[in-house]
């Protein structure tokens, strides 16, 4: 794909039809990374079509620098498109009570207890990373839920690739140990039952 996509990002310099490209490669990387991010599906669309104009329009400002630049650059966009997000509404926190915040699943069997143990999970899931510091929140998110490689991170958030790995480290540790104590405390629970 590398080739190819330094191929498209010249030719879409030109031509703004040859950026669908691109667009259909990293739309669900950056979908799913805002869509996390923020988890209010118009304001998710609305950042991400943000996103993709100002890429399109800022292509001729875009320097190779790497096989994985493109992807930093692009994603950078979208961290800092999400970061005005929450600065214009002044939020730093996601509700997990908020109405827009229904898990929207697409399962293949629509059976309702397995898309309530889906939700179930995906909101023990989003709880835990939640607890993280929000640098942390910020790495495993782009990383899980964008598909970046640590350098590609390092690059968004302008710290080093060793930065990037300890944070993401000491963030599955934390995570590993509260889904163990929740997972004790469950036990406890039943047994008690």
């Amino acid at each position: 794909m590398m080739e190819q996509e330094h191929k498209y990002i010249q030719q879409a310099r030109t031509d703004p039809r040859a950026f669908a490209h691109l667009y259909d490669h990293y739309f669900p990387r950056v979908h799913a990374y805002v869509y996390y991010r923020v988890y209010d599906s118009q304001d998710a669309e609305d950042i991400i079509a943000d996103v993709f104009l100002k890429a399109v329009r800022n292509l001729k400002h875009f320097k190779w620098r790497h096989n994985n630049s493109f992807a930093a650059w692009l994603f950078r966009i979208a961290h800092n498109r999400v970061k005005d997000y929450y600065r214009q509404r002044k939020r730093t926190v996601f509700s997990l009570e908020s109405e827009d915040s229904l898990v929207k699943l697409a399962s293949q069997s629509p059976l309702p207890e397995e898309t309530l143990v889906q939700q179930e999970t995906f909101w023990q899931v989003r709880a835990r990373i939640a607890a993280l510091s929000p640098r942390r929140q910020e790495i495993v998110t782009l990383k899980f839920y964008g598909g970046l490689r640590n350098c590609e991170i390092a690059q968004v958030l302008g710290l080093s690739e060793r930065t990037i790995s300890a944070h993401l480290c000491r963030a599955l540790q934390d995570l590993k140990q509260r889904y163990a104590a929740q997972t004790r405390s469950e036990l406890v629970t039943e047994a008690s039952i």
